[in-house]
């Protein structure tokens, strides 16, 4: 089997590796997950330089059965998107280094993932900063602190169809 991976998110460049992988005719365990365990499809990237939304974002997501992906700010999040294609974005506005508008700029820009959904997370509430979530390209916006019935509604609202419990 042969998998190819394109040049990082945003530098412009067309560079693809492609890596040979083995063919296996069998399942292949890893400490990860049980041999019983199915695997889910659909991932969640969670971007926030605050370990309790992150954490609570996880495990609200997790319970419906989402794997999900943590990212403490927006470089460790572009190299995340990357690595693991994730179906729905959630960052935060207010990041060091990167911002959640910056961020979300580049993932919109790049034709790979330019139609994957970005939720931006923010205690900022004006119309101003709603606008600017838009203009940068996020598909919809989720004010913190945020409820488990709040985020999975917007989770299901962007994971159309299917969604999640």
């Amino acid at each position: 089997m042969r998998a190819s991976a394109p040049g990082a998110i945003g530098t412009g460049y067309d560079t693809k590796i492609t890596i040979a992988l083995p063919f296996f005719k069998g399942e292949i365990l890893t400490d990860a997950a049980p041999a019983t365990a199915k695997p889910s499809t659909r991932r969640v990237l969670v971007v926030d330089d605050s370990e309790t939304i992150r954490r609570s974002a996880e495990i609200f997501l997790r319970l419906t059965g989402l794997e999900v992906i943590l990212a403490t700010d927006g470089f460790d999040a572009l190299s995340k998107i990357c690595d693991f294609n994730p179906e729905l974005i959630l960052v935060d506005i207010m990041m060091p280094k990167l911002d959640g508008y910056q961020m979300c700029q580049i993932v919109k820009q790049n034709p790979l993932y330019a139609k994957t959904p970005v939720i931006m997370l923010s205690s900022k509430d004006g119309v101003f900063d709603r606008a600017r979530g838009r203009i940068a390209g996020s598909d919809q916006y989720l004010t913190k602190p945020f409820t488990r019935d709040g985020l999975l509604a917007a989770v299901n609202a962007q994971l159309k169809p299917g969604g999640v419990a």
